[in-house]
């Protein structure tokens, strides 16, 4: 049996503008690009509406937060406990570790840190911090990241929210690398597999051996320009997740055209008849 699980960035197109954190070059500091989309539901009715149609876990990229007030984040909180719904990850889709402009990696840590901290006052679980940007042969920004890691780790233990990576960005982009973090920590550091971020020469390799570490994975098929999902490709990625026993929730993803919801169904189906 598997835990349906969504993603915000399913719905990015229904829960009001996008808020790209970015890094000025001119000033060096962080700015907020706000990119319009429409607001069919507020990120606080989300858990109840998610949990009457099965979804008990979700996860929150970080650029819908609304707002970072402390009373807000206590009502988000709120809002999962009276769904009886689960803040599985937050994703925090913002923050380079392995820069080599060392004011900005500063600041970027100093972000990451700041977004553990609203993680903690949201109830989330976890809280994914993306590997690093650096390309995936550089072997000295790899052991910068491992390094990071460990201390972002403590940082999140200190305030019970576990820090996770993902095979999102350049440096997590090889089976390899991903492996190489993942083991230096004994199971310390756990991972979210994406299926859409893999390079198809490892992909399902990729999935059975990562699949140990993983506490989220995030079923991105290939998608037509209808927004028709590739059935045999996903059960193909269900079926190497299959083998390795994992048991944690599926994150839905979807990211193409018209109602989002019924693009969400689509995928819905396909797990829901390979898990039947």
């Amino acid at each position: 049996m598997w835990h349906p699980a969504l993603s915000t960035w399913s719905l990015h197109r229904n829960l009001g503008p996008l808020r790209w954190t970015q890094w000025d070059e001119e000033t060096k500091t962080h700015i907020v690009a706000e990119q319009f989309q429409p607001q069919l539901m507020e990120l606080t009715e989300l858990p109840a509406a998610a949990g009457q149609l099965g979804y008990r876990y979700l996860e929150i990229c970080h650029f819908h937060f609304p707002s970072l007030d402390p009373t807000y984040l206590q009502t988000l909180k709120t809002a999962f406990t009276e769904a009886g719904s689960v803040f599985r990850t937050l994703l925090l889709d913002y923050g380079d570790i392995t820069s080599a402009d060392e004011t900005r990696r500063s600041a970027d840590l100093a972000f990451i840190k700041q977004w553990i901290d609203i993680a903690a006052m949201s109830g989330a679980e976890r809280i994914r911090v993306i590997a690093g940007e650096a390309g995936p042969e550089d072997l000295e920004s790899l052991q910068l990241s491992l390094s990071t890691y460990r201390e972002l780790l403590q940082y999140g233990h200190e305030r019970g929210v576990g820090v996770i990576m993902e095979n999102f960005k350049p440096l997590t982009s090889t089976l390899s690398n991903c492996l190489s973090l993942l083991q230096a920590f004994s199971g310390d550091l756990e991972t979210i597999i994406d299926f859409g971020n893999m390079r198809p020469v490892e992909k399902y390799d990729a999935i059975r051996q990562m699949a140990p570490y993983a506490v989220s994975i995030h079923a991105k098929p290939q998608y037509d320009e209808n927004g028709i999902p590739n059935e045999a490709e996903l059960v193909r990625c269900l079926e190497a997740l299959h083998a390795s026993h994992y048991a944690g929730p599926i994150s839905i993803i979807y990211d193409g055209p018209g109602d989002m919801w019924e693009g969400i169904e689509r995928v819905r189906s396909i797990i829901d008849r390979y898990t039947a």
